[in-house]
């Protein structure tokens, strides 16, 4: 076959790089967002960010002199809030940030905030102290604990040193990682500890706070607790002794027929036995464990004003953006700099797509509220089933960006804070020809199962009968899925005496 060179024309799609960064923006959470909005301010000088800590500052020009341009530049702020009444407001307050500086520069004696509270070094400060900043205690450790209890409560240094080798062993729960013929083997021959020094050192450690330390397993940890707690009936703490030494797997599955039957005891008895049992702590160290706390910010908020639900942008969580000025008017002067044009069309596509992010999440946040108003009004009984598509086709863009808009985005309402995509549901047919969001009908077992008799708890049959009166055609086996989804226990573990 004859080889050739042809022409051909032909279309095609093709992502542009402002289309690939408007998508990527879309994408990210809001602290995936400002994450990336700090490597972009730090490679782009073109761009910089109004919202900045020093961004009401006195600055100064090269020459040591005050920069009093700042208000003629508020004008010109390309921010993604440029509405003209807060374009207004952002002018006022930068004529009053600059007419304070200027008083300050002229040694004004009449100094105020906004807060009429006094300023600092004032003669009207009463205490010194009140503007320094409160640190945090550091949390004392489980083993800073331990060794607290061991430095007061033992002398001898051979006793100190082999407790402190067990506290070494402790996990973060409190419980013992290493058995004791481990740590022996452990040891130098020529130090001749002894296991018995060891075990010792053990139930040193064990009488120690908090109680259930130093334990092997989660029977041994409960024991001691049981051991030491005060007012007990000996009758009481011998059978709870028993439970958690012998019957804690058919404890803990509540079997209560076969333990009445193992342990020859009538309803009553377990009963008081059970409640000794419940008081324990399973996993003492836990209390001493670096708390980490993940905090949920909202991209939009949803309140009621007069009959309608409102949907707002959270402005708090809103970068607001503009060209750097200095490097603009160096532009100008040079007539184009081929160096910095790259990054001005940089920082413009970025200001562009950030607002067209907030711009989509806005839209797509108004037409949820529409679609399931039923939802802010009477709470999650009341959702009704929505798919992607449905919101998509409102909007007149992809299913796939609305998939993008509603990971990870938050949504604050009287009912709580919920991801987007939480009003998204698949629907479940009903008698009457209609449909039933799932996640109503997760609502509604929740709010059965909290109602039913914890001594006739109901199973996933009856759940499903229940529903079915209702008018919900449910079987027993989405019944168990919906509530191993909410984290509820099969009607075994729910049964009490």
């Amino acid at each position: 076959m004859k080889q050739s060179l042809q022409l051909r024309t032909s279309q095609h799609l093709a992502l542009t790089p402002q289309l690939q960064q408007s998508i990527r923006l879309l994408q990210l959470s809001t602290l995936e967002l400002h994450q990336e909005l700090e490597s972009l301010l730090i490679e782009n000088p073109m761009l910089e960010r109004v919202d900045d800590a020093l961004d009401n500052a006195v600055r100064l020009l090269a020459d040591g002199c005050i920069n009093n341009t700042s208000a003629q530049n508020e004008t010109e702020f390309k921010s993604l809030e440029n509405s003209p009444s807060e374009k207004a407001e952002n002018s006022t307050a930068s004529e009053v940030n600059e007419n304070n500086a200027e008083a300050d520069a002229q040694g004004s004696s009449d100094d105020w905030s906004f807060d009429e509270t006094p300023v600092s070094g004032s003669k009207n400060s009463h205490d010194d102290e009140d503007g320094r900043p409160q640190l945090e205690a550091a949390q004392t450790t489980l083993r800073e604990h331990l060794l607290e209890q061991m430095r007061i409560s033992i002398r001898e240094p051979r006793d100190r040193a082999l407790i402190e080798l067990v506290i070494d062993a402790i996990d973060e729960n409190g419980y013992l990682c290493e058995s004791l013929e481990e740590i022996h083997a452990s040891l130098p021959i020529d130090l001749c500890v002894e296991p018995e020094e060891l075990q010792f050192a053990l139930n040193m450690l064990q009488s120690f706070e908090p109680e259930g330390v130093g334990a092997r397993t989660t029977a041994e940890c409960l024991a001691i607790q049981i051991k030491r707690f005060p007012k007990i009936p000996f009758v009481t703490r011998r059978l709870a002794l028993q439970i958690v030494q012998e019957y804690l797997p058919l404890f803990a599955q509540r079997d209560f027929t076969k333990l009445r039957k193992f342990l020859h005891c009538d309803d009553e008895d377990l009963r008081e036995a059970q409640v000794v049992i419940r008081q324990c702590n399973p996993k003492p160290g836990l209390a001493f464990a670096a708390a980490k706390s993940d905090y949920v910010v909202p991209d939009v908020v949803v309140k009621k004003i007069g009959d309608e639900w409102q949907v707002m942008l959270n402005r708090d969580v809103m970068p607001r953006l503009r060209i750097n000025h200095m490097y603009a008017n160096l532009m100008k002067q040079q007539r184009g700099d081929v160096n910095l044009s790259p990054q001005l069309q940089e920082a413009r596509w970025l200001i562009k797509n950030m607002r067209q992010r907030f711009d989509t999440i806005l839209r797509v946040a108004q037409a949820i509220v529409e679609r399931q108003y039923n939802f802010f009004t009477h709470g999650a009984v009341a959702m009704r089933p929505l798919v992607l598509r449905e919101i998509a086709d409102t909007l007149g863009l992809h299913e796939s960006t609305i998939s993008r808009v509603t990971t990870q985005k938050f949504m604050l309402t009287p009912h709580g804070m919920f991801e987007l995509k939480y009003f998204f549901g698949s629907h479940v047919a009903t008698e009457t020809g209609g449909e039933a969001s799932s996640t109503a009908i997760r609502a509604l077992i929740k709010q059965l199962i909290g109602e039913e008799d914890q001594k006739k708890p109901l199973s996933d049959s009856k759940i499903a009968d229940i529903l079915g009166e209702q008018g919900m055609v449910i079987a027993r086996r989405t019944v168990a899925k919906y509530r191993e989804a909410l984290k509820i226990p099969p009607v075994s573990l729910r049964k009490s005496l």
